[in-house]
């Protein structure tokens, strides 16, 4: 499905990135992971084998960005981007700091803006490309103590949706996914964060997030993977400017 592409995921190290990278590559793609720390991007390239390489990156700097870009030279350019790094962070809006407010601006927002930008030149040439970007259903609707977040991910939504149209008639298609609650670290992290503050326990912090979806569950990443995998491929060519939910039905828009 993916043979001779060549695919690059930012946060690739764990989670939704690591399950994408996962089916991407047992598809047939070269692959390239990235992420501010090497530890886990290298675990992942090692995981997947030759056709698979580690880098290390800051999206939030463009100066990083470049230098990531540069570093896929053997590679080749990436035909597919999977903007996927990305943090989440709660505070009430008064107890959001300036510092809390930027860091999700300037990762979730500006670094998918400044690979994409990086990523998009190559595609236009070749007159093929898929950018995927890993939103949230918080870009469609919002929720206390997430204002930071959401407003991020309303932001890359609407940067989805923009590029989609611009590039429509090039063989390019700009998408986004928005999952739900996810069974990967950062809920688990939310779950340290709700039991920390109401004293509930993790068990019932964890039921509290499983059941805002209707199935009752968390999304698993891997269902989150195959969604990037109709994105990527031909056959998903139809689909532009899109958000498609993964989550159960939480949302329904």
């Amino acid at each position: 499905m993916l043979n001779g592409k060549t695919a690059l995921i930012t946060g690739g190290g764990r989670g939704i990135g690591r399950a994408i990278a996962v089916a991407f590559a047992r598809h047939g793609a070269r692959i390239a992971v990235a992420a501010r720390t090497a530890a886990q991007v290298e675990d992942v390239a090692r995981e997947l084998g030759t056709d698979a390489i580690a880098l290390v990156c800051d999206v939030s700097d463009p100066e990083s960005v470049k230098r990531m870009f540069s570093n896929m030279e053997r590679f080749g350019d990436a035909d597919i981007l999977v903007n996927n790094a990305g943090v989440a962070e709660s505070a009430t809006l008064v107890n959001t700091t300036d510092e809390l407010w930027h860091r999700h601006l300037s990762i979730n927002l500006s670094g998918t803006f400044y690979c994409t930008r990086a990523a998009l030149p190559s595609m236009l040439k070749k007159g093929w490309g898929r950018v995927i970007n890993v939103a949230s259903i918080a870009g469609k609707t919002g929720a206390p103590y997430i204002a930071a977040y959401a407003a991020s991910k309303h932001g890359v939504l609407g940067l989805t949706r923009s590029i989609a149209m611009e590039v429509a008639t090039t063989g390019v298609t700009v998408n986004a996914i928005c999952p739900g609650y996810v069974d990967t670290e950062m809920v688990s992290r939310g779950v340290e964060q709700i039991t920390t503050k109401t004293g509930r326990s993790a068990e019932e912090a964890l039921d509290t997030l499983k059941k805002m979806n209707p199935q009752q569950r968390l999304v698993t990443p891997e269902e989150v993977a195959a969604v990037a995998l109709l994105l990527a491929s031909d056959e998903g060519r139809g689909i532009n400017g899109q958000s498609i939910n993964v989550d159960g039905g939480t949302v329904l828009f």
